[in-house]
């Protein structure tokens, strides 16, 4: 890392302030260049910043000598005024003195190559800065801070002591070792597997607090669906019109519930039909509704031919009987039958009705709590991060099977260590850091 990077660390547009951060063994020369003189390490200094072209700015100047910077490098901030022509001639200056422009979550990788971020604080980085709801910013808040890695090294631990173990009866066979020395590392090796176990049932929690939680309208056209959501998302969202089959696909809203980011999606009214297009959102609608956290299957309430409950219903999923200020159809009963034997939560409402929206707004409310709160927040928040957990979690549980072969139960261990190190980034391939810092903004 000869180069010396420079870039905005705040969005293009007019603001009252602009940051440019600047990270590399020339980063002293740089600043004494355009401000005449270094201010003390991390103490803020006027200085009116000077190009060949004449004066830039008035500009508070901030320097991080290395190791002490974000980068672990000699790093430098300029706080300029935020007016697009002050940044651009600032950034023009550092090119002109042979600084080269920053990739993608370049000033970060630095950091996680010098030691001062694992990958999992970086990858928390990353979703600090997109970070939308107050439990993505908690959850990306306690990874920055180490929370993966902290779990890293207590399964470290047991690790090292399992394998110590196993390598002690391949290695030592006709030494004074106890013949039960491969036996020491099963207490190890299951402690390992529980707390791997309840990393991985933790991931998918992780990820839909990130990512958001998706709850489905799905049901027969006409059903109400397009009134209940735009009712739900305070705006007119979906149109809503007496055609069966106006939502032809699927419509995402994104909301915050509780705290929590949630995208509510209107889809295509479930039926047959030789409409191509209608059949294709059809199939999109039902695509969507098995991939859904939480379904609601409306019903009409007013219909005396009510569709058998959608397959892609699951215990735990919402029915709700609309349009109750309608005379009731001769159908309805089966519905709530069916919806009862499939262990639905069950509402009847008129999605016409606010005070009724409001009761279906608290019980999905309800719902992502339910199954979004915890005691601690997830640790593994990645579907890189299950993978590698999933395949460190195989390899122990096949470690148990052959630990009367302890070279075999060792050579296990090692390869699970392997695993449980990448998610760290101690051992990763060039292809998956690139992945990874490519995700973020130029800047950071």
């Amino acid at each position: 890392m000869t180069d010396t990077i420079y870039a905005a660390a705040t969005a293009a547009g007019r603001a009252a302030v602009a940051v440019v951060r600047v990270s590399g063994p020339r980063a002293r020369a740089a600043v004494r260049a355009l401000a005449g003189k270094v201010p003390r390490p991390r103490v803020a200094g006027l200085r009116t910043l000077q190009s060949d072209s004449g004066p830039i700015d008035q500009a508070l100047v901030l320097w991080f000598p290395g190791p002490g910077s974000y980068t672990g490098e000699d790093s430098a901030e300029f706080h300029v005024h935020g007016g697009p022509a002050v940044v651009s001639a600032l950034l023009e200056a550092l090119a002109a003195l042979g600084l080269r422009l920053a990739e993608p979550g370049e000033f970060t990788r630095r950091a996680f190559e010098n030691g001062k971020l694992d990958l999992a604080q970086a990858e928390g980085v990353a979703d600090l800065i997109e970070a939308e709801t107050e439990a993505q910013r908690r959850q990306a808040l306690a990874q920055v801070g180490g929370a993966l890695g902290r779990a890293h090294l207590r399964w470290r631990a047991d690790l090292i002591e399992a394998s110590a173990n196993f390598e002690a009866a391949v290695d030592f066979p006709d030494e004074e070792v106890p013949a039960e020395v491969a036996d020491r590392a099963r207490p190890h090796l299951q402690r390992l597997i529980g707390e791997l176990h309840l990393a991985l049932a933790d991931v998918d929690r992780g990820e839909r607090i990130r990512d958001g939680f998706r709850i489905a309208l799905v049901g027969a056209p006409n059903a109400g669906k397009s009134t209940l959501l735009n009712g739900l998302a305070g705006r007119e969202a979906a149109i809503v019109t007496a055609t069966p089959g106006t939502t032809r696909d699927v419509i995402e809203v994104p909301m915050r519930l509780a705290g929590y980011k949630v995208l509510l999606a209107d889809t295509a009214g479930l039926r047959d039909t030789h409409d191509e297009i209608e059949a294709e959102g059809v199939r999109r609608a039902r695509a969507w509704a098995s991939s859904a956290d939480l379904r609601i299957w409306l019903v009409d309430g007013s219909s005396s031919a009510i569709d058998p409950p959608p397959e892609e219903l699951t215990a735990g999923d919402l029915c709700v009987i609309n349009k109750s200020d309608l005379p009731p159809g001769d159908d309805t009963g089966r519905a709530l039958l069916e919806a009862r034997a499939l262990e639905l939560e069950m509402h009847r409402i008129s999605a016409r009705d606010a005070t009724h929206v409001g009761v279906i707004l608290a019980a999905l409310t309800d719902q992502v709590v339910q199954r979004l709160a915890g005691d601690e927040l997830p640790t593994a928040t990645r579907l890189r991060h299950k993978d590698l957990l999933a395949e460190a979690l195989a390899r122990l549980e096949h470690a148990l099977v052959v630990e009367g072969s302890p070279e075999l139960a060792a050579e296990d261990v090692r390869l699970a260590g392997r695993s449980l190190d990448r998610i760290t980034g101690r051992i990763d391939p060039e292809d998956v850091l690139d992945r990874v810092f490519a995700t973020f903004c130029i800047g950071k």
